[in-house]
């Protein structure tokens, strides 16, 4: 049973390249590794982690029919962008100087959540680390 466990845990994270890009990998990660550790232990940690990414890939932290209508909020607020030299993708740490964080509307559904303009494009962030958790596109 644990070789299957493992085998079916090296399968998925072979898969881990094809999505790294996705939104809602890491939360959906982090979920599913806890989750799995709580009940199976170090092998439930790693197919959960696996199975949490695949699972968060879908909707992301505002859901699939959320994110259009937020991301029409944000152009209307009309934001200034930060310029950020690097790629804007989900787990980039944002300089601790420099950015203006902004509150997510109840009506989105992200309490706990930040969002502020890099590059033109509309992110996610987690206020206590500065770290990208979705980008909306």
């Amino acid at each position: 049973m644990n070789r299957k466990l493992t085998l079916a845990a090296a399968m998925l994270a072979l898969a881990f390249p094809a999505v790294a890009q996705a939104q809602g990998l890491v939360r959906g990660a982090e979920d599913g590794a806890a989750a799995g550790r709580a009940t199976g232990g170090p092998i439930g940690e790693i197919v959960g982690g696996a199975i949490g990414a695949a699972t968060g890939t879908v909707g992301g932290i505002l859901g699939v029919d959320t994110r259009p209508r937020f991301r029409s909020y944000v152009v209307r607020e009309g934001r200034p962008s930060y310029t950020y030299g690097e790629e804007v993708r989900v787990g980039t740490v944002l300089p601790s100087n420099g950015v203006t964080y902004y509150e997510v509307p109840a009506e989105y559904g992200a309490s706990g959540y930040r969002y502020t303009v890099v590059n033109d494009r509309p992110v996610l962030v987690e206020p206590g680390s500065r770290r990208i958790v979705e980008v909306i596109d």
